[in-house]
């Protein structure tokens, strides 16, 4: 992995000198206070090539100023429970922390459905929990643990996932493509728990196609990844699907509420992220009536590797579901023999 020094970081100082002022200010907004981190960010993302990590932060800054991105936490999905529906459609939620002050991101990719909204919606959301994540989860973490913290960690919970999940592909994608392209190293580490055996199948296809930076970045944990989870967070902060061992203790019920769940709309997390978007979009002067509306983002045109990555999780996954017929075919005959 390249080592960012402070001679890299100078000289992508110097380049964004010559930006324009307004791309300025909302760099400014992007880096919170924090603007020789955020440049490290994008060096790492470009394995320290400056001119590349130059070219994809102005991207990112015309990006976040063309679909204002700076507004979008005064911007509510509405009603509530409309914005409900989406919650229980796309499972994702914030459990706590790991012992070191990093927040911890529950991502239910098995069970989310995604078939309650149009997909400005769940981008909307997506890029909505980046925001509050980056502009007040981060920095009060910084605060409490006193120390700087910009990373989190995401536990995927593989639980569901079917061919059927393939459908999805091009939502995925394209959340996937904004992450890696306006909010490149924010995730410290990806646990992957819960996985089923045709995405252990898939994994061993695909992990050669990941670049090496994301590659080492991805841990797949044994079951429900409990007891490797516990040796970096407490028990309050384990995501509900990793809590028990033994089959179906990952299931996500639709009806499940309140605290234990961090993937519900009634979860603290879900209603402080829902209550401060609305409390921004009251101080919005002049304020005109809010009506029920997406929150339209240009969407970045998905990267020749995660198509071909979606491709061969097709393919693989295709290869899977012939052998299960035939498996299920050659069972029902020998029956028939034994019969």
């Amino acid at each position: 992995m390249v080592i960012i020094t402070q001679d890299m970081i100078h000289q992508l100082q110097n380049l964004m000198e010559s930006c324009d002022e307004q791309l300025k200010i909302t760099f400014e907004n992007l880096h919170q206070g924090c603007p020789s981190e955020t440049m490290i960010r994008f060096l790492k993302a470009r394995d320290g090539n400056i001119s590349k990590a130059h070219s994809m932060l102005v991207d990112c800054l015309n990006w976040r100023t063309e679909n204002e991105i700076d507004k979008i936490l005064s911007k509510p999905i509405i009603p509530a429970e409309f914005y409900r529906s989406v919650r229980d459609s796309q499972l994702i939620g914030m459990s706590g922390y790991t012992k070191d002050g990093r927040p911890v991101i529950a991502v239910g990719v098995g069970l989310s459905t995604y078939d309650k909204a149009s997909i400005h919606y769940y981008v909307q959301s997506h890029i909505q929990i980046n925001e509050y994540r980056d502009r007040v989860i981060l920095p009060s973490a910084t605060k409490k643990y006193e120390r700087h913290i910009s990373t989190c960690v995401k536990v995927l919970d593989m639980t569901g996932l079917k061919l059927s999940h393939l459908n999805q592909i091009k939502l995925l994608t394209v959340i996937s493509s904004i992450d890696d392209l306006n909010y490149p190293e924010k995730t410290d580490t990806y646990y992957i728990v819960n996985a089923p055996y045709v995405f252990s199948a898939c994994w061993k296809v695909v992990k050669p196609l990941l670049q090496e930076r994301t590659r080492k970045k991805i841990q797949v944990l044994s079951g429900c990844g409990k007891d490797d989870l516990l040796k970096i967070m407490d028990y309050e902060s384990l995501p509900q699907f990793c809590r028990r061992q033994g089959s179906g203790s990952s299931k996500y019920s639709k009806s499940s509420t309140g605290e234990d769940c961090c993937f519900s709309f009634d979860h603290a997390f879900h209603q402080q992220l829902y209550n401060y978007i609305n409390q921004q979009a009251a101080g919005v002067k002049p304020r005109a009536p809010i009506k029920q509306a997406s929150f339209h983002v240009g969407f970045p045109e998905p990267n020749l590797t995660g198509c071909k990555i979606a491709q061969t999780i097709e393919t693989e996954f295709h290869k899977l579901e012939i052998q299960n017929q035939l498996t299920d075919e050659q069972n029902g005959h020998q029956k028939e023999v034994n019969a």
